[in-house]
């Protein structure tokens, strides 16, 4: 297109923060109450911080060092590991992703049970037939050609930065010392400073999601130089917004308390702070901005299967495209598993605890893959013919980045591993069909085996872990 509208780096930086700032922001301060208090909490957003960090300055590396790979995420993981490995990536990004949807529709429902009882949770009968009606709703909408919602997305980013801000304001005023210093440790809880900042890790995974954004719109860019400028300060912007919307909570109440409350917990927050007002408030700001996210993610979602199965890492059915330019085969698909996950919220303690978790496990696999291949062309020299003096800065990025991806995993337990080994397991169907449709062995590799047995073997112990109780959802 010759008029193509070209981004300035602000256009870019609130490409970041609107794709950053979610569902996960709202429900920050009882996430973390439950585990840690502020000592822990500021522990956890500096390595969190560093970390995804790392991963976003590997992401920029590798969109500039090999720009001829543009089939999304996954793509990385099939070109330094193989087929299996990029099937393995692009299932768990989109199933991630399918996951995370569930969360905001969880997360819809919960606030709207504040007003009105019968949604619960989030989890309650009711609110799943809701939540279905809904995802229906969009999944028409988007079928028609909703691609470039450009309006609906200035106004969900301004809806959804605002509540956050008056949040962060009025807690400032409200800020009492003795209580934030009450809290400080932990308050009451008894485990050690490393356990607790252990179990906020898969938290900020989650509100982190989206750092890879800008390098989605470096074609837009006026100036290509801009799209790493925008990453970064996008990526200030957030992480000071999610670090005050954390610690501020601990200066008004106990912890105990903050942990007691229902999601969306900022504005049951606000609510004890400045009275009914301030959670209708926030509530109103959390259902726009949700809305919009699950817009924008479920054309993350159908995108995702649409570039794998043109790149044959899927079906070559995930490829087709209706009228209106929308990967229709791609959509149905993604409908239909987050209508089966939302259905199966109605047995969870805590729907969107778990949705938010797992989330987090199925995309760091993902991840953990990127940072890999970024440090395997650092290791080996390779596209640094042009500016080799790079090469030593990214090899430590690299190294960093899959060292907190590691230990990401590590923190979120064997639970989550196991879960997402279940989901993991019947998906490769999908790509025994992508390799017969094109006359291919399944497995061209005894790494790829063992992998296969090894993903079976977590699935089936996952599985009995359930039935008998072993793992609780």
């Amino acid at each position: 297109m010759a008029n193509e509208q070209k981004m300035t780096r602000m256009a870019l930086t609130a490409m970041v923060v609107g794709g950053m700032v979610g569902a996960g922001i709202f429900s920050l301060p009882r996430t973390f109450a439950n585990a840690t208090g502020p000592l822990g909490a500021v522990i956890a957003w500096v390595i969190a911080g560093t970390g995804m960090y790392m991963l976003a300055r590997v992401f920029q590396a590798l969109a500039e060092r090999r720009p001829d790979i543009d089939a999304g995420v996954y793509a990385y993981a099939r070109e330094g590991f193989g087929d299996y490995p990029g099937f393995i990536s692009a299932f768990g990004y989109w199933i991630g992703s399918c996951i995370g949807n569930v969360s905001y529709w969880v997360l819809i429902k919960s606030t709207l049970g504040a007003f009105f009882p019968v949604f619960g949770d989030g989890n309650t009968a009711v609110a799943i037939g809701v939540a279905s009606l809904g995802i229906w709703m969009f999944h028409f909408l988007i079928l028609r050609g909703v691609q470039q919602a450009a309006a609906i997305n200035k106004i969900v980013t301004i809806a959804k930065v605002i509540p956050i801000l008056v949040f962060i304001v009025i807690l400032i005023f409200a800020f009492k010392m003795d209580l934030f210093r009450f809290n400080f440790y932990g308050g009451d809880l008894t485990n050690g400073l490393f356990e607790q900042v252990k179990a906020t890790m898969l938290v900020t995974v989650f509100v982190f999601i989206g750092i890879e954004g800008a390098s989605v719109y470096s074609r837009f860019a006026k100036e290509r130089s801009d799209v790493g400028k925008a990453t970064i300060l996008g990526f200030i912007i957030v992480t000071t917004l999610m670090v005050l919307v954390t610690l501020l909570p601990y200066a008004v109440l106990q912890r105990a308390d903050i942990a007691g409350m229902r999601q969306p917990s900022m504005a049951a927050v606000l609510e004890s702070v400045v009275g009914p007002w301030g959670s209708l408030f926030v509530s109103v700001g959390l259902l726009v901005s949700v809305l919009g996210a699950y817009l924008a993610w479920a054309l993350i979602c159908a995108e995702v299967m649409f570039a794998a199965g043109k790149s044959k890492d899927m079906p070559k059915a995930f490829s087709r495209v209706n009228k209106n330019n929308v990967p229709v085969v791609a959509m149905w698909w993604t409908s239909i598993i987050i209508q089966l996950i939302v259905i199966s919220t109605y047995w969870s303690n805590d729907a969107f605890a778990l949705m938010l978790n797992l989330t987090s496990a199925t995309t760091l696999i993902p991840y953990l893959f990127v940072a890999l291949y970024g440090l395997m062309l650092a290791q080996r020299g390779q596209t640094y013919e042009v500016r080799p003096e790079e090469r030593q800065r990214d090899l430590i990025l690299s190294v960093l980045a899959v060292g907190y991806t590691l230990f990401m995993i590590y923190a979120g337990g064997l639970k989550f591993i196991l879960l997402s080994a279940i989901l993991f397991a019947p998906g490769t169907v999908l790509y025994y069909i992508a390799r017969r449709e094109q006359g291919l062995p399944v497995f061209n590799k005894a790494s790829d085996w063992i992998t296969f047995i090894v993903i079976v073997a977590a699935a089936v112990y996952g599985v009995y872990g359930l039935a008998t109780g072993a793992i609780s959802i």
